[in-house]
C-alpha cells in the first residue's frame, strides 16, 4: 500500500479570527510535526473584502462568494498531486445559500476527502440539509467531534455507521500547574478569577454571567470576571462595537466595575494559555444547546479547569462523570450559586480539575494528529465513496465512442477585434453576415464558465471583446439590447429580439458571478440590473426561459434581491399558465408548435423549481421534457432533432430536417438538469443520445464535428452534412462534449452513492452544482492558442421561432 505523502487542508486559517481558523491552523501545525516526512498545503478561506498576511503553508486562498476561486483551488489540489483532502466544515465559512459553494470544489477533486464537520444540526433547513448531503456523499469520510454528531448524522442525514469517525476537540499538551504563577504575570495575584473567552457576540450569554457576579462577590469579595475575545468579525461590520457598549453599561448598572475587566483582542495561543492558567473558574453561559463544538471548553477542559456551562451538546458529553457542572440555560442564580460554590471550595474545586486534566490526555494535539493521520492515509490508499476517477476511467460514451478532446481553435478562428462572427463558409469566417449579440453573449458565457472551473481561461483581451460588444449593443433609449452588427460595425436595429436580449441577460448574469476580474464582474451587474426590468413586458417564452437561467445565476450571489426572486417567480409561473392551457394528453407543451432550442423551456422550469424549492415546476418540467424527448427519438433509437421545416406547423410531428446542433445542446444541458431533479435512468441515457448525434448516431450516419479543430458542422440535410461550421454550431458542440465530459467524472461518484434520496417529500438527486446554468464543467487541458489558456463552457443556440418576441429569421448560407 502507498504511504501517505502529500495532504492538503481546506478551511479557515491563522490570523483570520475565527475558531474555524485556529483549528484548522492547530490541526495542521500537528499533523506536520507528527510526519516530517510529508508535504502539506492550506487552501484558505478568505472572507468578503476583506485580505490577510497568511504564512507560507497557504499556498492558495479562496474568496467565499468568488466561484472561480473554488474551482482553481480544485485544479490547483488536482494538479499539484495531492494524495487526500482535509475539508474543515461550517456552513458559515463558504459562500452561498447555505455555504453551498464549497460544492464547487468537492465536485471537482480527484482525490478523497476527509471532512471534518464543525456543526451537525438535529433540525437543518432544507438548503443546509442538501448541502450537508452532498458534502456527505462526496467525503470518503466524516469526522465529528462528539457523539451527539455521529447520532444526529446517522438518524437525521442517514449516513452509514462505516463512514463516520469520532475525533474529539484537539487541544494543547499543557501541563497541569497552579494559576498564582500566571496570576502573578498579569499583576492579578489574591484575585479568584472567573474566565470567559472566544469571539464576542449575543450567543455567548455573556449577560447571564454579568447578572450572576453580584451574588458571587458577595461570599467572593475578591472575584474578577474577566472577558477575553475581540469582537467577532461579523458583529463588527454589522453594528460596530454596540454589543460590547451595551455590556459595560450594564455592568455599570449593576455596580460591578471592579469586578469585571474586558480585554478586547484576539491572542495568540501562548498568550491565550497564560489567560486560561490563571483563571479558576472557567464558565460557557451559552443561550442555547445547538452548539455541537466549543474550541474554548476543550482548551480550558485539556488544560485541567473547573468548568461551569449551560447544557449545550458539546458540553454536556464533556462534562459528564464529575468533570464540571451543568446549570440550565438562563439562570443567572444558579450560575452563581455553583461559581461561587467552586470559588469557596479548594477541595472541591482542585478535585474537578484533576478529573478534567485526566480525562483529557486523549484529546491533545498529538494524539488528534494521529488519529487523522490514520484516518487519512486509509482514505487516500483506496478508491470509494466520495473518490473520483479520471475522465479516462469513466469509458467511452455509448456504442464504442471515445470522448473527444476540446479543442477550440476554430472557436478562435471566429474571433476579431470586435467580437465574434456569425458565420462561416465551411471553415472560413464570412464577414458579410457581421456580429449579433446572440453570438457575443454567448462567447461572454463561455468565457465565464472557463473561469469557473479553474484550469484557465480565456484571456482578459479576447474576453473584454465580448463584454465591450454587449455594452455597446445595450441602447439606453429603449431600455433594450440590439442584435445585428454589419462587418463594419453599423448597427441594423435599434432593439433586438425579446429571445436576444434573454440570452444576453443570461451571459451578464454568469458574468457577474464568475468571471476572474472584480472590475468586469461589477460591470457585468450593473448592466444586467438595467436590462432585467423589461422583461416583465416580454412575451416570448423562450426569452422567459433564459431570463429564468439568469435569474438563476443572479439569485444564487444576491438572494435577496426583491425585484429578481419576484420575477423569477412571475416568469415560472407564466409558463405555467401556458402549458396548463395548451396541453392535451397527445401534446405536452408550452405553445402550439414547436420551434428552436425547444429544450431550454423546460430546463428552466426544472432549475428554477430545484432552487426556489418548488415541486410543481419541476413535475411539469420533467413531464413536457420527457414528452419532446420521445418526439426527438427514432424508431431505430438515434436522436433526430425537431426539423426546421417543422417550425409554425400546429400541433403536428416534427418533420425530420434541417437537423440543427443548438437542438441537441439544449437537451443534453435539460437532460442533465433533470437527472438532478428526477432520480431515473433514463436522463442520463437521452444525454447521451443527443451528444452521440454529434459523432454520427443520427439519420445520416455522418459525423458533424472535426476533433482536431474542434469545429461542427451547422446540421444535416436530408442528404447531407450542411459543409458550414458557424458561431452556433461549434458552441452547442463544445457545451455538449464538455457536459458529458463532466457526467462521465462524476458517474464514479454516482455509482457509490445511494440511488435517491427523499428530502421533505420530495425525491432528489444532485449530480453537480453548475457552474454555468445548463453546463456541467470540467477541467480539461487545451493544446491551442496562447488567447486562450483552457477549455470551453456554454453552447449557444438561435434559430428563427414563429411566436412573438422571436428575432428576425437569419439564412445560414447552405453550401
Amino acid at each position: 500500500m502507498k504511504s501517505l505523502q502529500r495532504v492538503a487542508f481546506i478551511g479557515n486559517y491563522l490570523p483570520r479570527r475565527c475558531g474555524i481558523a485556529t483549528f484548522t491552523h492547530d490541526l495542521h501545525q500537528a499533523v506536520a510535526a507528527a510526519r516530517p516526512d510529508l508535504e502539506t498545503c492550506v487552501v484558505a478561506m478568505t472572507d468578503s473584502d476583506r485580505a490577510y498576511d497568511y504564512p507560507s503553508a497557504v499556498r492558495f486562498e479562496v474568496h467565499e462568494e468568488t466561484i472561480s476561486d473554488y474551482a482553481r483551488a480544485a485544479a490547483f489540489l488536482n494538479n499539484a498531486g495531492f494524495d487526500v483532502v482535509s475539508l474543515q466544515h461550517e456552513y458559515g465559512i463558504f459562500g452561498g445559500e447555505a455555504g453551498g459553494n464549497i460544492i464547487e470544489i468537492l465536485s471537482r477533486l480527484q482525490m478523497p476527502v476527509v471532512t471534518t464537520l464543525h456543526t451537525v444540526s438535529d433540525k437543518p433547513t432544507r438548503p443546509q440539509r442538501e448541502v450537508m448531503r452532498q458534502i456527505i456523499d462526496k467525503s470518503a469520510k466524516v469526522i465529528v467531534m462528539a457523539e451527539k454528531a455521529r447520532e444526529f448524522l446517522l438518524s437525521v442525514h442517514k449516513v452509514a455507521p462505516r463512514k463516520i469517525e469520532v475525533i474529539p476537540h484537539g487541544i494543547p499538551d499543557f501541563p497541569f500547574l497552579e494559576t498564582h504563577h500566571a496570576k502573578a504575570k498579569f499583576d492579578l495575584a489574591g484575585k479568584m478569577i472567573i474566565l470567559t473567552f472566544g469571539l464576542l457576540s449575543p450567543n455567548k450569554g455573556v449577560e447571564i454571567m454579568l447578572d450572576a457576579m453580584p451574588e458571587i462577590i458577595k461570599s467572593n469579595p475578591n472575584a474578577l470576571y474577566v472577558i477575553l475575545g475581540a469582537t467577532h468579525p461579523n458583529l463588527m461590520r454589522q453594528q460596530g462595537e454596540a454589543y460590547r457598549e451595551s455590556l459595560t453599561a450594564r455592568v455599570r448598572d449593576l455596580g460591578i466595575e471592579d469586578h469585571v475587566v474586558f480585554f478586547n483582542q484576539f491572542v495568540d495561543q501562548a498568550t491565550l494559555l497564560d489567560f486560561i492558567s490563571m483563571c479558576d473558574v472557567y464558565t460557557t453561559p451559552y443561550l442555547n444547546e445547538a452548539q455541537m463544538t466549543s474550541g474554548t471548553l476543550a482548551y480550558s477542559f485539556g488544560l485541567g479547569k473547573a468548568v461551569v456551562s449551560t447544557p449545550y451538546w458539546h458540553a454536556k458529553e464533556l462534562l459528564s462523570d464529575g468533570c464540571g457542572i451543568l446549570v440550565p440555560f438562563g439562570d443567572a442564580k444558579a450560575l452563581s450559586t455553583e461559581i461561587a460554590g467552586l470559588l469557596t471550595n479548594d477541595v472541591r474545586r482542585d478535585s474537578m480539575r484533576k478529573l478534567a486534566y485526566a480525562a483529557s490526555r486523549s484529546m491533545t494535539w498529538v494524539q488528534t494528529a494521529k488519529r487523522y493521520l490514520t484516518a487519512l492515509d486509509n482514505e487516500s490508499s483506496k478508491t470509494g465513496p466520495g473518490t473520483v476517477r479520471p475522465i479516462d476511467a469513466a469509458g467511452s460514451v455509448r456504442n464504442g465512442h471515445v470522448i473527444p478532446d476540446i479543442r477550440i481553435g476554430h472557436f478562435l478562428s471566429l474571433c476579431d477585434s470586435t467580437g465574434m462572427v456569425q458565420h462561416a463558409v465551411h471553415s472560413v469566417p464570412d464577414r458579410s453576415h457581421g456580429y449579433c449579440t446572440d453570438d457575443n453573449a454567448r462567447a461572454l458565457l463561455f468565457s465565464s464558465s472557463l473561469a469557473s472551473f479553474g484550469e484557465a481561461e480565456l484571456s482578459n483581451a479576447v474576453t473584454a471583446r465580448f463584454a465591450a460588444f454587449l455594452q455597446h449593443a445595450w441602447n439606453p433609449d429603449t431600455r433594450r439590447f440590439r442584435n445585428f452588427m454589419s462587418y463594419d460595425r453599423r448597427w441594423l436595429e435599434q432593439q433586438g429580439s425579446e429571445d436576444s436580449h434573454g440570452r444576453a441577460l443570461w451571459a451578464l448574469a454568469e458574468c457577474a458571478r464568475t468571471d476572474i476580474d472584480p472590475s468586469r464582474r461589477k460591470w457585468a451587474e450593473a448592466l444586467f440590473k438595467m436590462a432585467l426590468p423589461v422583461v416583465e413586458d416580454f412575451s416570448s417564452p423562450r426569452a422567459w426561459a433564459f431570463s429564468l437561467l439568469a435569474l438563476d445565476a443572479h439569485c444564487r450571489v444576491a438572494g435577496g434581491d426583491v425585484l429578481g426572486n419576484r420575477l423569477r417567480k412571475l416568469l415560472a409561473d407564466r409558463l405555467m399558465s401556458l402549458i396548463s392551457v395548451t396541453e392535451t394528453k397527445d401534446w405536452i407543451w408550452f405553445e402550439d408548435m414547436l420551434a428552436y432550442d425547444n429544450a431550454r423551456i423546460p430546463q428552466a422550469l426544472i432549475q428554477t423549481g430545484l432552487t426556489t424549492h418548488t415541486p410543481s415546476y419541476v413535475d411539469v418540467g420533467i413531464r413536457s421534457l420527457r414528452w419532446l424527448t420521445a418526439l426527438q427519438t427514432t424508431s431505430s433509437g438515434y436522436f433526430r432533432p425537431v426539423g426546421t421545416n417543422s417550425f409554425g406547423r400546429l400541433r403536428q410531428r416534427p418533420e425530420a430536417f434541417d437537423q440543427q446542433p443548438v437542438e441537441a445542446a439544449a437537451t443534453i444541458s435539460a437532460c442533465l438538469t433533470a437527472w438532478r431533479a428526477d432520480d431515473d435512468a433514463e436522463w442520463p441515457t437521452e444525454a447521451l443520445r443527443a451528444f452521440e448525434w454529434f459523432l454520427g448516431e443520427n439519420d445520416l450516419q455522418v459525423a458533424l464535428t472535426d476533433p482536431e479543430t474542434g469545429s461542427c458542422s451547422d446540421g444535416l440535410h436530408p442528404d447531407r452534412a450542411n459543409g458550414n461550421r458557424g458561431a452556433e454550431s461549434v458552441l452547442s458542440y463544445l457545451l455538449g462534449l464538455v457536459e458529458i465530459r463532466q457526467f462521465k467524472r462524476m458517474t464514479a461518484i454516482e455509482q457509490s452513492r445511494p440511488a435517491s434520496k427523499l428530502i421533505d417529500g420530495h425525491t432528489t438527486r444532485t449530480i453537480l452544482p453548475r457552474t454555468v446554468p445548463g453546463s456541467l464543467i470540467v477541467p480539461i487541458p487545451i493544446r491551442e492558442s496562447p488567447e486562450l489558456v483552457s477549455a470551453p463552457g456554454p453552447g449557444k443556440g438561435r434559430r428563427q421561432a414563429l411566436q412573438a418576441g422571436s428575432r428576425t429569421a437569419r439564412p445560414q448560407p447552405n453550401r
